[in-house]
Formats: structure tokens, sequence, C-alpha cells
């Protein structure tokens, strides 16, 4: 039964990434190799000119990710959201400012993997705010801030169970 739970969980996580744009989808993929460590960014990512740069910024970025996992905040507290969301939101700001994620959906679905399901409650401030800065254009800005649903934005729980899929890059093969 469980392995029934758990496989329609996958099917669902599936749909959810199907549902992405191609961009999304490859900057997901691309921020799940820097952000687990799932093998050289710069060989699997770089195509074009300003890859490399933006593939830098995100591997000095995603540094923080370990610090974080470790400082999720208990959700009953004040303490220690200090020192989780200014990382978290600067972190965030760098995703959002590479113009890859176009909405919160596409967001939580990548943080909630580098991060893991405790860190689900705080996604939606720390997309808000890092989508409100100025270093995001202003459509860019009102685009991201339209995305996220009054749902998500006032929900009164949160799943603690762990992502099931996490995508990877497939090379096709040379004939």
């Amino acid at each position: 039964m469980a392995k029934t739970g758990t496989a329609s969980l996958t099917i669902a996580e599936l749909r959810e990434f199907a549902s992405f744009t191609e961009e999304e989808q490859l900057f997901i993929e691309r921020s799940l190799d820097i952000g687990l460590g799932r093998g050289d960014a710069f060989k699997l990512w770089s195509r074009k000119s300003g890859d490399m740069g933006s593939i830098r910024a995100q591997y000095l970025a995603y540094r923080e990710l370990r610090a974080l996992r470790d400082a999720i905040p208990c959700g009953t507290s004040m303490e220690g959201v200090q020192d989780f969301m200014g990382p978290l939101t600067r972190v965030t700001a760098l995703d959002l400012a590479q113009e890859q994620l176009s909405s919160f959906s596409s967001y939580r679905f990548l943080y909630e993997r580098l991060l893991g399901a405790r860190a689900r409650p705080w996604l939606p401030s720390a997309f808000c705010g890092a989508a409100a800065l100025p270093q995001i254009r202003p459509a860019r800005r009102k685009m991201l801030l339209q995305s996220l649903s009054e749902a998500a934005a006032t929900a009164p729980g949160w799943s603690d169970r762990e992502p099931c899929f996490y995508p990877e890059k497939v090379e096709a093969e040379a004939a």
C-alpha cells in the first residue's frame, strides 16, 4: 500500500515538472546538479556565452545551502529566523534574477529539493521577499509576485513528505 502511495506521489511530481516550461525544466535540472553536487555543471551545462558566469554565480551562492539545511527554524518560534531568511532570500534573489523561473510553483519545486521538506513553510516568504527586490525588473517582479496563489501564501500547514522525483538532464546519444 505504501508503495502505491509513493508511486502516485512520484507521478504527481512528474506531472508538475512536466507542466513547467522547457526553460524552467532545464534551469531546475542544472540547479539540482549544482546544489546537490551531481557532477560537473560547467561541462554539462555550458553551451553559450554567459553560461560559465551564471553557473559560477550559482556555485558561489549555493555554498550556503548546506548551512541553510541545518538552520531551518522551528515553525512555532522566531528563534533562528534571521539566520535563515536572510541567506535564503539572497540565494533565491540570485536565482530569480537569472529569469529562468517564472512562477512560485517552479521555485518551490526546486527549493524543496535543494533544502528538503522542512523548508516548505518558509518558501513563500523567501520568494516574495526576493521577487520584490529592486534587482528584479519591475515587469518580472509583477509576474513573479502574481504567480503566488493565495492558497500557497496562506497555507495552514505543509507536508513533511520529502520529494521523490529529482529530475536530471538526459543527454541524447549521437547516432
